[in-house]
This record gives structure tokens, sequence and C-alpha cells, in this order.
């Protein structure tokens, strides 16, 4: 089985529109799924370039489905389909005759998936969500840190791409349930549900122990004698070792103000290159990488030594360079098997494969199935944000998954958002007995998680091809910075030095790069190690084979910047960008009103509806712009709000804060703000999971543990419970002690 894609054989219809949709059958698409695209008369309704990367290794039907006759080719379609992808508003495909429960009701094996802007019973369900509406509705555009009031746009579209990879993972999360229970379901991620996802630990609060800023951020964007920028990071054991060598340990000790100490440190920056100190931070493995634009990271040789950038040919293009495959899986790696199709170029085929009609497996007898992982047992080593979102995202979805931290790492840093649903043990795998209780854990195992830099799981002796001497059927996953590939590959990194690498940084600075609102490399990757997972524990389940999974930063930095990074003859890098920006357009950006502020979505035309701006109707550009600007200062935002969407334009209030949001009584209704008694430290609020699945929900489970309290439930696993209170005082194993950070 080798060499095939995972997803052979699994059809998917495609009825995506603009980022979600179609992003998420490109995910699909690329593991080896037939993708069936339907798009209206005149093609996609945004025609960017980024549709050659989102419709790649799709077939493509035209098909209006406004004509009785269109609408019934569609639902034979969907009838013949094993998943549907769909991201109009809740109760549009109800009205077409092609909603969920309809086409459950007639394909029982369907999996149909919804990415609404906001949720069929969310309030909110009738607002047109683009993109901008949801990102003010999520707080995407509130600099939390900075002392104005000003929001910042940001033309990276977090909530569409985040509704992609969660799609990506549920929808293999409910084949893996399928394919022991025999039925399908449906899945409902809003871009607004998912995007908290994204917020991850800037919705958490410890109620009674407030966290303390640290008094000086070492990591941080220094100025360097060529006039670039560099990014450097706090993060690893060889810190101490850079200040010292660079002179800023003796600033340090002599107790200099945080101001003062930035000061000193941006003048060292400026006495070397950007090249100089990359070279130099490499060389002493430390963190730390030049600021590029996105233009340079499609020709950096990571980038493209990697493959997460490459060159393609398309119909419409031309010769471009565009985003490569993520995630990554050793045995039944993905493909990108053609460029996007012309629009309705496979009709023929696609309907002749319709009149012959496509044989479905029958309908098994139903199994009782809570979870989509029920019963799949998972070791989690990772630290800090990504690999530890990847085991909670596989709680969620029903895996037992042990989370195994050093007992001499203090603290255990983000615990209280990522390791909620684990149980705790920490264990010194540097000692024998330590490395002993790790194999009989993985005797039982189905799912290895790491992410430490490249090389270090071998020195330990736990690398995939060690594991897999023992368990040739363990599904390994690793997640880095920079990927397995590559000049960089065995490069130390963080959120900080992926968003800088990729262009991230440079898009959201002005003058100076600055970093993005939301830590949304390190989550994203966490999602689509996940999704991996997933895609490898389905083919395990059909083969018996297990397999070697890998997913990067610098791979997600590059999916969520898939609507800009197409390089072909005429490209202008002229998106909106910079902390002055508001938006890409009159129609398209955030106004202040009387008391706040909020973001108007309008498409040519609609002012004309809307009685109180109907007199602009004709004006545009920056006369538009100003009047805007001064007639929606004159009222409060929820007012204005009020106003645009009764007349069919997107708006939503720009939530000020990630605390006022979290706060939020349809947030808390969702099960996306939850606030429960933690071990010893009593009420926390994190983010919840976003997607909704019919027959095997997610659960946030559990509050995360006080690390090491499920030690005894750990060994008993594995029938060593009456070896703890030998293996506590012989410091293999530590109970308590460590910060849950």
């Amino acid at each position: 089985m080798a060499g095939t894609s995972v997803l052979n054989g699994v059809r998917v219809i495609d009825f995506g529109q603009y980022i979600a949709g179609p992003m998420s059958a490109m995910f699909l698409a690329d593991q080896g799924a037939d993708v069936i695209r339907i798009d209206p008369p005149g093609g996609p309704r945004w025609n960017t370039p980024a549709n050659a990367t989102w419709n790649r290794g799709k077939r493509s039907i035209m098909l209006d489905l406004k004509k009785e006759s269109d609408r019934d080719i569609a639902r034979r379609l969907v009838e013949s389909a094993d998943v549907v992808v769909e991201n109009f508003r809740p109760g549009v495909m109800e009205r077409l005759g092609l909603g969920h429960a309809a086409m459950t009701a007639a394909n029982p094996r369907l999996i149909y998936c919804s990415l609404p802007g906001f949720g069929h019973d969310d309030p909110r369900a009738g607002v047109r969500a683009w993109e901008g509406v949801v990102g003010a509705a999520t707080g995407a555009y509130r600099v939390e840190s900075s002392k104005a009031a000003r929001p910042v746009y940001t033309v990276i579209p977090f909530s569409s791409v985040y509704a992609a990879f969660l799609s990506a993972v549920s929808i293999a999360m409910a084949l893996n349930a399928r394919e022991r229970g025999g039925f399908g379901q449906r899945i409902e991620i809003p871009l607004f549900d998912a995007t908290f996802t994204a917020l991850g630990a800037r919705g958490l609060t410890v109620h009674n122990h407030p966290e303390v800023p640290p008094p000086f951020n070492w990591s941080r964007q220094l100025p360097t004698k060529d006039g670039r920028w560099f990014m450097y990071v706090f993060g690893n054991k060889k810190f101490e070792t850079f200040i010292d060598k660079i002179g800023m340990a003796e600033h340090r000790k002599a107790g200099l103000s945080p101001e003062e100490l930035g000061k000193r440190f941006d003048d060292i920056g400026r006495q070397r290159t950007a090249k100089e100190w990359e070279d130099y931070c490499a060389e002493l493995g430390t963190e730390g990488v030049i600021c590029h634009s996105s233009a340079e990271w499609l020709q950096h040789p990571q980038a493209l030594e990697s493959k997460i950038i490459a060159d393609f040919d398309d119909p419409e293009l031309g010769k471009f360079r565009g985003p490569g495959i993520t995630p990554r899986l050793s045995e039944t790696p993905g493909a990108i098997r053609s460029p996007r199709p012309r629009l309705d170029a496979n009709r023929a085929e696609i309907l002749q494969a319709l009149s012959e009609k496509r044989a479905l497996p029958a309908g098994a007898t139903e199994t009782e199935l809570r979870a989509a992982l029920q019963g799949v047992k998972v070791i989690d080593l990772c630290i800090i944000l990504a690999g530890p979102t990847c085991g909670r995202t596989l709680a969620e979805f029903g895996a037992d998954v042990i989370k195994i931290d050093s007992p001499y790492r203090d603290p255990v840093q983000r615990h209280n958002d990522i390791n909620r649903a684990k149980r705790s043990i920490l264990l010194d795998l540097k000692t024998e007995e330590g490395l002993k209780i790790f194999w009989r854990l993985v005797d039982e195992a189905d799912v290895v998680l790491q992410n430490f830099r490249m090389g270090i799981a071998e020195k330990l002796g736990i690398g995939y091809e060690q594991v897999k001497a023992r368990r040739p059927d363990i599904v390994y996953c690793s997640m880095n910075t920079f990927g397995h590939v590559g000049p960089y590959a065995t490069r130390p990194g963080h959120e900080q030095i992926a968003q800088a690498v990729s262009g991230m940084q440079v898009r959201y600075g002005s003058n100076k790069p600055v970093t993005a609102p939301f830590a949304a490399n390190d989550y994203g990757t966490g999602l689509m190690g996940c999704y991996a997972v997933a895609l490898a524990l389905l083919h395990r389940r059909r083969t018996g084979q297990g397999q070697k999974v890998d997913s990067a930063l610098a791979y997600t930095a590059t999916m969520l910047q898939t609507a800009l990074l197409q390089d072909y003859p005429g490209k202008q890098w002229n998106e909106p960008h910079g902390q002055e920006a508001l938006g890409s357009g009159p129609l398209y950006r955030l106004y202040e009103a009387s008391d706040g502020w909020l973001f108007m979505a309008a498409q040519d035309g609609l002012l004309q509806g809307c009685a109180e701006l109907a007199d602009l109707a004709g004006q545009s550009g920056a006369d538009l712009e100003k009047t805007l600007e001064v007639r929606f200062s004159g009222r409060k935002a929820d007012e204005w709000v009020t106003v645009l969407t009764r007349a069919g334009i997107g708006a939503h209030r720009s939530s000020r804060d990630s605390f006022e949001l979290m706060d939020d009584p349809i947030v808390r209704q969702r099960g996306l703000s939850i606030t429960r008694e933690h071990d010893e430290i009593g009420p926390v609020t994190t983010t919840g999971p976003g997607p909704r699945l019919s027959r095997t929900p997610l659960v946030p489970g559990r509050p995360a543990p006080k690390p090491g309290s499920d030690a005894a439930s750990v060994l008993k696993d594995i029938g060593m419970e009456k070896e703890l209170d030998r293996l506590v005082a012989g410091k293999v194993i530590r109970l308590g002690g460590i910060t849950p950070g």
C-alpha cells in the first residue's frame, strides 16, 4: 500500500466558495479524495489567483442551483458521495433541497460538513459573515498589548483557514467513525466558532492567580546593521549562553530598566547584519531568523527544499509558485494530482459516471460509538503549544491521551490551555526505568506524539525507527518548526520564528515587523498533525500498517497565507498591510462609531439598499471612505450593525479584547468559553472546541489535571501500580511540585 493516498476512493462534493470550503476540500484532494467541485455560472464567486491553489486536484462541473434540473444533478451527486462540503449561510442548502437532513436520509453514509460564518443556532446566523465581519466578532483586529484604542486589520483570514483546518480534521475523524459504525453524520464548524482554537491562550484566565508578565521580553525584533530586522526568541537552553556572549547578560545584572535593556539590545543588534545574526544563532543552537517578506519566503531555500513551496502549472496563471502539501505521511503520501480544472471541464465524465451510478457499500448495523476515537490510546510527549494541541484535539475526539512531562521542566507551559482531557504523569525518560515505563506504555498505545527538535527523540532512544521496531503498526507524529527536510530542519523555533521567516510579521508590521495577533502557527500545526494522525489511523484500520506523519510551523504559516502566496508573471504584492491598515477598501473595512469600532463588508451596489447610506451610492474611493468615516462616527456601533444587517450588508462590532469576548453570553452558551474548577488553583476560563459532530460529538474533557496527578492510573494500565512509591523515591516519577503554567 506504500505510495497510495489514504483517501483514494473517497468522493467529495465541494459546494464551497471563497476560502473555507474550497480550502477544506483541497486538503482532502491532496490526500487522494476525488473532489467534484460545483461552481455557479461564471465561476467561483471570488475570482482570485488563490483558486489555483484551493481548487487543485479537483474535477469541475458548473451547475445553476436556481434551476430544478441542475439541482437534481446536484442531489444525485450528493447521493453518490462520501462527503459534502458547503459554506453557505444556514438555511440556504435547505431551501435548495440539498440540506443535511434530506441528503443524509437519502445517503446514510454521507458526511455532511457545513462551514457557515455563524452557526445555525447562533442569533447572528443570518448575518453576511464575510471574513472581515467574523474577524471583528472574534477580536482578530484588536492588539491587546497596544495602548492605542485603534484596531488593526490583518489580511490573513484566520477564521476561514481555521474552519478549513478543523473541517479536514473533523471529516477525517468522521470517516474513522464511519469505518467502525457504518454511518455518516453532520458536521458544522462556523467560522466564528473555529477562531476560538486560534485564540487559544489569549482566552485563558486563571482567576485566582493572575499572570504576571516578565519585566523584560527577550523575544523581540532587533534592528540590524544592514537595515533589516531580525527575530530573536528566548526559548531554549542556549539563551543564557547567547546573551552572555553578546554582552547582554552584564546589562541584565546591572538592573537596567526594561526600556534601557531594550535600547542596549537594539544597539547590539545593529552591530551585525541580519544574515550574520541568523548564522550566529544557528551555530550556537539558539533561535533567530531574518524577518522576511512573503515574496522572499517563496524563494527561501527551506521553503523550496521542504517543498512547502513548489512550482506549478495552471490553466489561467500559467507557471506559478505557491503552497505545497501539508501534512506529510510516510507510507501514504499525498500528491497534487492535477492543476485546477477550467470551469465545467469535467462535465461530460461526471454526468456519464452519474448515469452509471456509483456502487456504495451496504449500510452496516450501527455500532454504539460515543466518540470517533473511542478506544484509541495516545502517548503525548509534547511541550508548549503545537504538539500538545494535537494531543488535546485527539482527546476531544475521544482518545485516551497520556501526557508525559519531565519532572524537571518547570512550569509545564500553557498547561491549563492545552492539557485538558488528558491524564498527566511526570516521568524522567533519561532514566533506565523511565524508559522501561515508556516502552510498556508504547505496547498499549496506538499513537505517539512528539515535537522535539529533529534528532532529539533519536538521542533519547524513542525516535520513529526505534518505536517502529517494537510496534510496526504505531502511528508516530512528529511536529517541529521547519519540517524534517531542508537546511533549517534541525534548527529550533517557536511561533514567532515561523511568523518571521514566512512573511507574517513583515506584513502585519509597518516600519518594524510585528507579531501577528494569534499564535496561529502553533495551534494550526497541532490541528494539521491531528489531521495526519486521523488519516493514518484510518489507513491502519484498513491495512494494519502504521506510519510516521509530520507537521511543521513553517508549513502552517504557509497555509495561513494561501490567499496571498501565488507568484506569477504580473504579480503585485499590494494587499493591505501594516499597523495603520483598516481594511481593503471603503466597502470592506473597520470604521469608528461613536462608542467603538465596527467592520462593514458590502458588495458593490448594496449601499443604495440601505436608507441611511443610499445617498452615498454614487461615491467611490477615498471620497466614499471619508464620507463613511464621518457618517459612522455619529451613531453607536450596535445601531449601525442593526441598520447594515437589515440592508443585507455584513457588519459586526469589533470586539474590544479577549476578556470581553470570552464573557459574551453567546460565546458561553456555545461552549466556546468554559469556566471550571482546576486542581489547587480554583476557577480557570479556557476556550472550548468549535466543531459540532452529530453522532460522535467533541467534548472538552475534564479540566487540565495537576501535573503528575495521574501517575497511579497510568501505571495501573501497565500493571505497575504497586511500583509507584518506589519509582517516586527513586525520582523516576514525580507526583507534584511542577507549576501548571
